[in-house]
């Protein structure tokens, strides 16, 4: 079965939009940057979630706002009303203790499927004749070297 052309990355690029939209990524990528940040607009949110994506697929500004909302209600994340300054009332969210707990446990479980993911795609060059290439793992060469005399 020949691979779908992805219209906005073209035939050479392998990217995860014909996956279509992975939506429980977006609720790491909004604590994440809501950690960073401190606080931010969820305007603010959707010109920069692009920048902190997990995927190619294209994140809505709907899905933002969707996943704010159940952020909220869960206790992760609060929001109160600026209306300083002209213009309309804006919505400012948060962290909350919770917040950053939910952070942790995202981290540790995309950790896993990195690993995961890697182990995959080693199997699948290996089934598929490929050398498997190196994973980094973020150790240099040398701390490689040193652990495997060991």
């Amino acid at each position: 079965m020949a691979r779908e052309v992805c219209p906005r990355h073209g035939k050479d690029y392998p990217c995860t939009c014909a996956m279509g939209n992975i939506y429980r990524f977006v609720e790491p990528v909004i604590l994440l940057m809501l950690r960073e940040k401190g606080h931010s607009y969820g305007y603010d949110l959707a010109t920069t979630l692009k920048e902190h994506a997990l995927t190619d697929a294209e994140i809505e500004g709907a899905s933002l706002y969707r996943t704010l909302r159940r952020l909220e209600t869960n206790g992760h994340v609060r929001s109160s009303w600026d209306v300083e300054g002209g213009g309309p009332a804006r919505r400012v969210y948060s962290l909350t203790k919770n917040g950053v707990e939910h952070l942790e446990e995202w981290r540790q479980v995309l950790d896993h499927l990195s690993k995961a993911m890697a182990r995959f795609v080693r199997k699948a060059q290996k089934a598929n004749g490929k050398t498997p290439r190196a994973v980094s793992t973020g150790k240099t060469r040398r701390a490689k070297a040193s652990e495997a005399a060991r």
